[in-house]
């Protein structure tokens, strides 16, 4: 299991088009993905479990994975949030 933590700077969060954005990356990754605010988790792969979190910008998210490519699943989803979204 590999874990990080990350502030969503956004003005937007992680809603709508962003949102689409980081579950379409989550979906190139083999591993199985958890997105965790504060103590829900859920699956970082479904666009409903993602947008039930309520992430706002400043808000900091956990990334969770488990699995074959779980580091490089992590990382490129920090990557992701980190760069606004605009990969």
């Amino acid at each position: 299991m590999y874990v990080k933590e990350v502030t969503v700077e956004n003005q937007v969060g992680l809603h709508a088009r962003p949102a689409t954005f980081f579950i379409q990356k989550a979906n190139e990754y083999k591993s199985s993905i958890w997105v965790e605010k504060e103590e829900r988790r859920v699956n970082a792969k479904s666009l409903l479990g993602v947008l039930s979190l309520g992430i706002v910008g400043g808000t900091t998210i956990r990334i969770i994975a488990d699995g074959t490519d779980e580091q490089a699943a992590v990382d490129g989803l920090v990557k992701l949030v980190d760069s606004g979204f605009s990969e």
